[in-house]
């Protein structure tokens, strides 16, 4: 939200590392303080220690961040909440930009909504701190406090103390700080899964902690009776088993007397009438509560869903038949789903490992339901979702931003991961950045031109140049006047995110460049694998093919009564000698729309025009199949 397919050819990545001269210097051996942390708060609050480890993972991953809270306030690896202090940040200029992405209606201008109330499970720090003894700041900035704190707030919610560790379950389940049964039974459930699986990782200030695999351990799931916590009402809602999920209907209704006075959404029979081809990962730039309230208005936008951080709660606003207004580009909305996740891609706040969990279940319940595939060309963020002309490519967000880690997304969702080869005379990439360790040096988080926190990114920067010191590249669509991109944290024309592949343009030493907005982008090559698949070419004896920001049908297409809309070219253009992944085949669709509470009367009209997307910049974009040749990446 925040501002700021049949397939010719299989695309499928086989990853391999580049040769050793791109690889970054090897890191120090990681510590074991954090491990023994945990043991000694185990031990002084009488909590088993694969508890509290399984615990602290599914709130931070055992991260510390650097003592800044996450996007539901919590600080530390036991992620202990204090809202008053989390809030000093405010919201970013609220956005009132056209989320629908149809330039044949007039343009979206929603009001802002009124701020939320935040819930009072927000605030745990006060009374951790309390039942450790120790001071409330301590416990937000030393990771050795939070966890002690973290472990006696876990023990004051045990009724019986000592036992094994299945008997902790609703323990756990309270922890989670979730007010309906079913989100609080998730956290536990992913908790216990955690400690029957096991896990090991070197933290984010380089700690090594493993929670050590024990299949024996059987969660007590009937105590989760004794908390009398609500139900949640799922009666309708499209969501997998197993994940806490409830019906939250956005609004539906006419507002005024024009034939484009109704929102929020429109009304289709999807996928009978057109297919479902993305999932675009959004983030919401607003607290739950008030999320929650734009829904309701149907002069607002609107979305598929909304995930809450603090417990990962899903809420269905959208039924998938529908087509909601959430990614500005009409011919994604009308093909995709879109999942809002509680949270600011820049300004404040990491994302928690129980939110990133409960998005997983959804996307490959969705992704299997649909038939999406589960890679880059298809999983898209916001950021990742053309304009639809060049005057509305500046207008296009970029959530969920450089700190949504999309290799830890992709791994929760099961998505393949590929043997290590010898290294092939391949010709394309999967970007493949460290996060741990990528820091760039992003600006604008809270004040434009201030340094951001320091902290992993998924996002590397391109150059114009094999130098750290060279410009970046240049985005007409972004800087029509052509000046080099920045480093503000929204500038995204000038950098790739992991997962995207990219043609290889040219190799020097330990970087290597990609094919990006017609120009030449270098990165070190350590931020990168080989891949194999297919990219798109200018046809022989063609000089440049244009750019579509959209897949629309041709004029014939169009049956009587419904106006053609206009096939508009991007600013940017596809030149001889340059080559860019092939993401699929896009249909030739655009869907008309009126009020029609039935659901019967919104079918897209198709046409005969074929398209390919390619991934052009850091958005996808589209190209005639009949401009261009598909050829292997070699």
């Amino acid at each position: 939200m925040s501002r700021i397919l049949a397939v010719v050819a299989t695309a499928a990545s086989v990853a391999l590392l580049l040769p050793s001269a791109g690889t970054a210097t090897a890191a120090p051996s990681p510590s074991s303080d954090r491990q023994q942390a945990y043991d000694a708060a185990a031990a002084e609050f009488g909590v088993p220690a694969e508890v509290l480890l399984g615990v602290s993972y599914l709130e931070s991953q055992w991260n510390t961040y650097a003592g800044t809270p996450s996007v539901a306030a919590g600080y530390g690896p036991m992620h202990l909440t204090d809202f008053a202090t989390a809030n000093t940040v405010k919201s970013a200029e609220f956005d009132d930009s056209d989320g629908r992405g149809d330039d044949s209606r007039p343009a979206l201008h929603p009001a802002p909504a009124p701020t939320g109330v935040p819930a009072a499970a927000l605030q745990t720090v006060q009374q951790a701190a309390q039942l450790a003894g120790v001071d409330a700041a301590a416990v937000r900035s030393d990771p050795k406090q939070n966890i002690r704190a973290g472990a006696a707030l876990l023990a004051s919610f045990q009724k019986q103390r000592g036992g094994n560790a299945g008997d902790w379950y609703a323990a756990v389940a309270k922890y989670s700080g979730a007010t309906d049964s079913g989100s609080a039974a998730d956290f536990a459930d992913e908790v216990f899964q955690t400690i029957q699986q096991g896990e090991t990782r070197t933290t984010d200030d380089g700690q090594l902690v493993t929670l050590r695999a024990d299949a024996s351990v059987a969660p007590n799931t009937g105590q989760l009776a004794d908390l009398h916590l609500t139900t949640t009402r799922s009666d309708g809602a499209e969501c997998p088993r197993g994940l806490s999920c409830e019906l939250d209907p956005a609004a539906y209704a006419q507002y005024g007397p024009g034939v484009d006075d109704y929102g929020n959404y429109d009304t289709s029979n999807r996928p009978a009438t057109q297919k479902i081809d993305y999932i675009v990962i959004h983030d919401t730039e607003a607290d739950w509560a008030t999320t929650l309230g734009l829904i309701q208005d149907p002069k607002y936008v609107s979305w598929n869903y909304t995930i809450r951080s603090q417990d990962g709660h899903v809420d269905q606003h959208v039924l998938a038949r529908n087509v909601a207004w959430h990614a500005a580009n009409w011919y994604i909305n009308a093909r995709s789903i879109g999942i809002e996740h509680e949270g600011f891609l820049a300004q404040t706040g990491w994302y928690t490992e129980a939110m990133y969990r409960s998005s997983a279940k959804l996307v490959r319940y969705l992704a299997a339901k649909y038939q999406i595939p589960l890679n880059r060309q298809h999983i898209l963020g916001h950021d990742n979702v053309p304009g639809i002309t060049g005057p509305n490519i500046p207008l296009q967000h970029t959530d969920p931003g450089p700190y949504w880690d999309w290799d830890h997304y992709f791994g929760l969702l099961g998505a393949p991961r590929f043997p290590s080869l010898p290294a092939p005379p391949f010709g394309m990439v999967t970007i493949h950045p460290d996060m741990a360790t990528n820091n760039v040096p992003f600006t604008g988080c809270v004040k434009a031109g201030t340094p951001c926190p320091a902290r992993g990114s998924s996002e590397v920067v391109l150059h114009s140049q094999p130098s750290d010191s060279s410009p970046l590249l240049t985005d007409i669509g972004l800087h029509p006047t052509g000046t080099p991109q920045t480093m503000d944290v929204n500038d995204v024309g000038s950098r790739v995110s992991e997962g995207q592949q990219y043609a290889i343009a040219d190799r020097k030493g330990d970087w290597l460049a990609v094919w990006y907005l017609g120009q030449k982008g270098w990165l070190h090559a350590r931020d990168a694998v080989f891949a194999a698949g297919v990219v798109v070419a200018p046809k022989p004896g063609k000089a440049s093919v244009p750019i579509y920001g959209r897949a629309y049908p041709e004029a014939s297409a169009y049956p009587a009564g419904v106006t053609p809309q206009a096939i508009v070219p991007q600013p940017y253009v596809l030149g001889a000698g340059q080559r860019y992944v092939f993401g699929g085949v896009a249909p030739a669709q655009y869907l008309p729309t009126v009020w029609d509470p039935t659901g019967t009367k919104n079918k897209p009209v198709t046409g005969k025009m074929r398209y390919y997307e390619i991934q052009y910049g850091h958005r996808v974009e589209y190209v005639n199949a009949d401009d261009v040749q598909l050829l292997p990446a070699l």
